[in-house]
């Protein structure tokens, strides 16, 4: 589960990462056609590449502080949705086996 988690957190790094390229590009792209001065790109771009590192490091802030889900965790989860245990498939199966025996005879 914590592996997923990673992979989540930098599936969304990598994205925001390659937003960033994007909007950097935008800005030069404006630059170059004299729609903004270079210190207003280069301002901006500061901004993007801030606003980026604040938030990863807030991200990885989140995922160390993520712990491993203990085995009573996980049952305490699992019997809060209602999952059904080993023992109920087992108790449903038994069950289904004396219907078709009454069926059949």
């Amino acid at each position: 589960m914590v592996d997923e988690l990673k992979k989540v957190v930098l599936a969304g790094l990598g994205s925001a990462a390659y937003t960033y390229e994007k909007a950097s590009k935008v800005v030069d792209d404006l630059v170059e056609k004299g729609k903004i001065t270079i210190d207003e790109g280069k301002e901006l771009s500061q901004e993007l590449k801030k606003n980026l590192k604040e938030k990863s490091s807030a991200v990885g802030d989140k995922v160390s502080k993520v712990k491993p889900l203990t085995k009573e965790d996980l049952t305490a989860v699992l019997k809060e949705i209602n999952f059904a245990t080993k023992e109920d498939l087992s108790e449903l199966k038994e069950r289904i086996s004396k219907l078709e025996e009454k069926l059949n005879q």
